[in-house]
């Protein structure tokens, strides 16, 4: 799909974003068409010098600085800062995740930016927020996993707190990102006026915990580890084969009927231990003990196959490498080869919303380090008072 059919066409985005959780949000908005510039220190983003590598370049940075164009610039040089003012002043959306104050003390902070412009979208995106006790502490992905509870709830019952395999703090941010910019631009064609929007890492993590929080808040409780569990259902977790492990969710009285028939147990259908679905996950160790006899001689994919025949969600665990192998991701077109500079291509992810009638792909690889100086100069220029 041309860059110019899609959604975000005719958007300019300035981009003062490394790392991950800021370039995650930007790379959203590039795969939508918008033209996203990013404004990179003369040294580049740190994520260009992180493995693993691709042909010599960095697989996280190609993976989120997708479609983007890249100008190297030094923020301490009074004269870039005039450059830039006139160039965001012909923008629709300023993305920063400095440390809070930091754009101000530059003088690119929202209120000076709007002044300029009053249709300017400025988000900020940082560990805790631009305001509260813990604005001003650095943090990481692993840091808000601990401060958020996630961590303390992941793992054994008795083992010890564990980090979720991904960075999902940073990718949170960069949801909750890209969703406030785009109803901020909305808000703006009502009002004409743009909006400041303040992010942070600790605030979107807690907000992907819906079942947490309702424990929490509204039963007054201390949720705790687990393990491969479901806290409130069951049988709703992770069980041994005779080759390997398989995952159920059997959620509703109705699945736990067709449950019990497939594993031959139509005994507990009746029995008033398993009546509701607090009471089957009150006992779930006999559960799980008819489970794992049931599957002791079976492979995970004979039992899964039993239980998706009668409806029964499953599924074999599968490694992230088969998952991104998988007919589904392929049917799905979930990445697409990218256009480098030298005309090669790198299979990097797609969002994942389809807009239907609409084509994937046909986007360009992340840019090298001030790839498009010369353009971005030029708009500077045309941009100048």
């Amino acid at each position: 799909m041309p860059s110019t059919k899609r959604p975000l066409s005719g958007i300019r985005v300035i981009d003062f974003t490394r790392v991950l959780a800021g370039p995650y949000c930007t790379a959203l908005l590039a795969d939508m068409g918008a033209e996203v510039i990013k404004i990179e220190s003369i040294e580049g983003d740190d994520y260009r010098h992180i493995g693993p590598f691709f042909n010599g370049k960095s697989a996280l940075f190609e993976g989120v600085n997708r479609g983007k164009k890249s100008i190297a610039m030094d923020l301490k040089n009074p004269d870039e800062i005039k450059a830039l003012r006139a160039l965001i002043s012909r923008s629709d959306v300023v993305v920063e995740n400095f440390r809070p104050g930091v754009m101000a003390k530059l003088g690119l902070g929202p209120e000076v930016l709007r002044a300029d412009s009053d249709r300017l979208v400025f988000a900020s995106i940082s560990g805790f927020g631009q305001t509260g006790p813990n604005a001003m502490r650095p943090a990481y992905d692993i840091i808000v996993q601990a401060m958020t509870g996630l961590m303390e709830l992941t793992g054994s019952e008795t083992g010890d707190p564990t980090m979720i395999g991904e960075s999902f703090g940073d990718v949170a941010a960069g949801l909750f990102s890209s969703w406030a910019i785009m109803v901020a631009l909305f808000e703006r064609e009502r009002t004409g006026r743009g909006r400041t929007i303040d992010v942070s890492l600790f605030d979107s993590l807690l907000a992907m915990m819906p079942t947490a929080a309702a424990r929490v808040l509204l039963a007054n409780g201390d949720p705790a580890r687990t393990g491969n569990k479901h806290p409130l259902s069951a049988p709703f977790g992770v069980y041994p084969a005779g080759d390997s492990f398989f995952a159920v969710a059997v959620l509703n009285d109705r699945l736990f009927k067709a449950f019990c028939e497939v594993i031959g147990c139509q005994d507990f259908i009746d029995d008033p231990r398993f009546a509701t679905d607090a009471g089957r996950r009150e006992n779930e160790p006999a559960l799980a003990e008819a489970i794992i006899a049931w599957a002791r001689d079976l492979t995970a994919a004979d039992a899964v196959k039993m239980l998706a025949d009668v409806g029964v969600p499953s599924s074999e665990i599968v490694s992230a490498r088969q998952a991104w192998m998988s007919s589904q991701t392929h049917h799905r077109s979930l990445y697409s080869n990218a256009t480098t500079r030298d005309g090669g291509e790198l299979p990097l992810p797609e969002q994942p919303a389809h807009f239907i009638g609409d084509q994937r792909g046909g986007r360009r690889a992340a840019p090298e380090l001030n790839e498009h100086n010369d353009e971005i100069r030029e708009l500077i220029e045309a941009a100048r008072p």
